[in-house]
């Protein structure tokens, strides 16, 4: 068993990386210094795995393209009065492999066995793969 896990969560409106990193940038003078920040209903329970080296990993148009580390997990009360939990995460998007996954709403476990690669550092800009090619590489397992 992992001594960390991750966590998956779709990343709405976005279309691609540009767009989470650009949303990202608008909104950091809302935020710890050097920290991005996104705020979910329910916190997770397996706190401390997640805390052992966890990273979210973002869907992106039915698509893995993409993962920022996660600092810290911290309930905070919105205007509503109702408890969340804002996942607290280093501001440096990782790109990975990408991966296809289907709509799924909150955000879910990830076991790092299941992760896609970080792609290498030269290979970050490339543009990702159309989603229906990407899912179809995946059914054959490749990458």
């Amino acid at each position: 068993m992992a001594d960390h896990v991750h966590l998956l969560k779709l990343c709405v409106g976005a279309e691609s990386v540009e767009d989470l990193t650009d949303w990202q940038h608008s909104q950091r003078h809302r935020w710890p210094q050097g920290c991005s920040v996104h705020v979910t209903r329910m916190f997770p329970k397996r706190e401390a795995d997640v805390l052992a080296g966890g990273s979210l990993y973002w869907v992106i148009k039915g698509v893995i393209l993409c993962r920022q580390r996660i600092l810290a997990l911290e309930q905070v009360t919105g205007e509503d009065g109702i408890s969340r939990c804002a996942i607290v995460m280093d501001n440096e998007v990782i790109r990975t492999d990408a991966a296809p996954r289907r709509p799924f709403q909150g955000w879910r476990y990830l076991d790092p066995k299941d992760a896609p690669r970080d792609l290498p550092k030269g290979r970050a800009e490339e543009e990702a793969l159309p989603p229906g090619l990407a899912e179809a590489m995946a059914e054959f397992g490749l990458r």
